[in-house]
């Protein structure tokens, strides 16, 4: 008896295939098009104030407290450079922090964490002044803090003549007022800086002037329009929940964000 050949019909394999490299064509583009997405919106920087509390014993701790979870964030987020300026003064302090959206959610993650932690001793109601989004340049070439001996009068705005009577600038004018001196100040520290060996804190003792003033911190300090840490968070960084039968999102704040 003769044996029979088995053809198969190869068609519906060769439709299945082409229907897979199709579909994998296209997740290597979504990939790269997400790849493309970060790099080019990486840089944003973020603008924190806050109070100090009075048993802080030396303000250096605060600053080595930054130096020490920038080089764990550094080496988490490889290839996410953190540039900036820390600047603590008698009361308060007043940071500047340019990296990837992740470090700066660390960043602001480990704010909240000090804040909810009893008897914290290194930082005390925090509140966030600016988020920028997609910047096209670095205002600072590297990270650094200096400790400042300054009165609660300084810079160019307000007088150093004794204490009279201000009448309080509204929120905003005093975020615009505090964003527009710390631009300067950075723009200056670039000149300065490019090609000299000079120390930072050595170029900054010679601009005081330029310094954010320090009354100016603590008016802010003291805005409930400001959100603290653990505020913004919550109203930008919250996980959405999906309802699939009703196809709605919504989060924990309540708040739709775009």
């Amino acid at each position: 008896m003769a044996s029979r050949s088995h053809e198969v019909d190869i068609a519906p394999f060769t439709i299945w295939n082409s229907a897979f490299e199709d579909r994998m064509s296209l997740l290597a583009k979504l990939e790269e098009s997400h790849r493309a997405v970060r790099k080019k919106f990486l840089l944003h920087r973020l603008i924190v104030v806050s109070s100090l509390p009075q048993q802080l014993a030396d303000r250096k701790d605060l600053g080595v407290h930054y130096e020490e979870l920038n080089q764990r964030l550094q080496r988490y987020y490889q290839g996410d450079a953190i540039t900036g300026l820390l600047l603590l003064y008698p009361t308060c302090m007043l940071h500047v922090i340019e990296s990837s959206s992740e470090v700066l959610v660390s960043l602001l993650q480990d704010l909240r964490d000090m804040q909810e932690r009893p008897h914290c001793v290194l930082i005390e109601a925090p509140r966030v002044l600016v988020m920028s989004h997609d910047l096209p340049s670095r205002l600072f070439q590297q990270w650094s803090y200096k400790v400042l001996n300054v009165l609660a009068r300084v810079g160019g705005m307000l007088s150093r003549d004794g204490p009279e009577e201000e009448e309080e600038e509204d929120t905003d004018t005093l975020v615009s007022t505090t964003l527009s001196m710390l631009l300067k100040l950075g723009n200056h520290l670039l000149k300065a800086t490019k090609g000299s060996k000079m120390p930072l804190g050595s170029v900054l003792d010679e601009v005081p002037e330029m310094l954010v003033p320090q009354d100016i911190l603590v008016q802010l300090l003291s805005r409930e329009d400001l959100l603290s840490p653990q505020q913004y968070l919550q109203a930008y960084h919250t996980p959405l929940h999906i309802l699939i039968d009703s196809g709605h999102a919504f989060g924990s704040s309540q708040l739709t964000t775009v």
